[in-house]
């Protein structure tokens, strides 16, 4: 057996009484235990995950042709070494394609133009909300010591909101279901604040000027969820007014209000309570194992949803984003949600937060969220 492994990582002996390591092998910048179980995976990687990770080390296990590994990698990996040229590039073209989709809102006549700057609010609302929501996961995972990215934006040319959204990339196991917890929901908890904020802040500015909309040009428009509805009066009894969510002919709410939609539409989304989504993950550490079997009605629900909204609402747009949810989620049922390494109960206090958390989550819902005309 060759020399046990530099860099502090732990030695061969360590993992004796689970794992008999007969070689350890360096690849780029992992550490390669090749052994043989003496216990079965989900115990191996319980009793193995403290070790390596006392030592700064994330590791997984491994099944290779005829062989069994343990993979051990620094827990302060590239992703974790703050802004890298991807986040840079990333959040520029995004940066740059909200800006343009926000030319539509602000029905700016020529988008090469400096009149594009108008759209600025909306680019600072949108990005704001998605990197919010993910901030909030980023946050929570460095708390917890579990290796995580800051947020990634996803450029999405030529569509509503110019972007797909933000993503944080992760690494390394779960070790308990309050980690799980926690961290699956500081997303929606961020994001739902900073919708609020976006929200107030574009109810509160002046309406914009809309001019007519030529014969047969293509409309888009994002309902108004309760919680928007909530926020309005709430600032209308602060403010002694009210406060409008829409106009007449040839005046129009501030864009900004689109990016406290577009968090309002994010959370629903999110919180599902399916696979890896943060619904499921919340869900998951509530209820244990045994959640993954309810968690196929999710995406049964979305259909019956969907087939509802083409034939009650006649809203076929709103049926297919319905639709796409319902096979997206039967994706994640099926991957199945994440796996703590240790189960356990959740708290009181962490029951109460998931209850208002889907609770407010529920005011984000609308069955034809966007309504397509033209």
């Amino acid at each position: 057996m060759s020399h046990d492994p530099a860099d502090g990582a732990p030695a061969s002996g360590a993992l004796s009484s689970v794992f008999s390591v007969y070689d350890v092998v360096r690849e780029d910048d992992a550490i390669v235990y090749y052994g043989d179980p003496l216990v079965d995976r989900q115990t191996l990687v319980q009793s193995v995950w403290s070790i390596f990770r006392e030592r700064g080390y994330e590791v997984r296990l491994e099944s290779r042709p005829g062989e069994t590994v343990l993979v051990a990698e620094p827990a302060d990996g590239e992703d974790s070494r703050g802004v890298s040229w991807t986040h840079v590039v990333l959040t520029g073209l995004t940066v740059l394609t909200t800006l343009y989709a926000g030319t539509r809102w602000y029905h700016v006549v020529d988008p090469f133009s400096l009149d594009v700057l108008r759209a600025l609010p909306f680019v600072v609302a949108v990005m704001g909300v998605l990197g919010v929501h993910e901030l909030g996961h980023y946050l929570m995972s460095r708390y917890h010591g579990v290796d995580a990215s800051l947020p990634y934006f996803i450029p999405m040319p030529f569509t509503p909101i110019g972007t797909f959204g933000a993503v944080i990339r992760m690494r390394g196991a779960m070790p308990d279901r309050k980690t799980l917890f926690d961290i699956g929901v500081a997303g929606p908890i961020a994001g739902l604040v900073a919708t609020v904020v976006v929200s107030a802040v574009g109810l509160l500015l002046p309406p914009i000027s809309v001019p007519p909309a030529p014969p047969g040009a293509l409309e888009i428009g994002f309902g108004s969820p309760p919680l928007l509805r909530l926020i309005a009066w709430g600032l209308g009894a602060l403010v002694h007014h009210p406060v409008r969510l829409s106009y007449g002919a040839g005046r129009a709410v501030s864009p900004v209000v689109f990016g406290g939609k577009v968090g309002m539409l994010l959370t629903l989304l999110n919180l599902l309570p399916a696979g890896q989504l943060d619904g499921g993950h919340v869900m998951r550490a509530l209820f244990g194992r045994g959640y993954e079997r309810v968690a196929v009605l999710v995406p049964a629900a979305l259909f019956a949803l969907a087939a509802y909204v083409f034939v009650a609402l006649d809203a076929p747009n709103a049926a297919a984003i319905w639709g796409m949810w319902g096979l997206i989620t039967a994706l994640f049922s099926f991957r199945g949600t994440a796996t703590p390494l240790t189960e356990g109960s959740l708290d009181a206090r962490r029951v109460s937060v998931a209850v208002v958390t889907f609770f407010v989550g529920v005011l984000c819902f609308m069955p034809v969220p966007v309504h397509i005309v033209g």
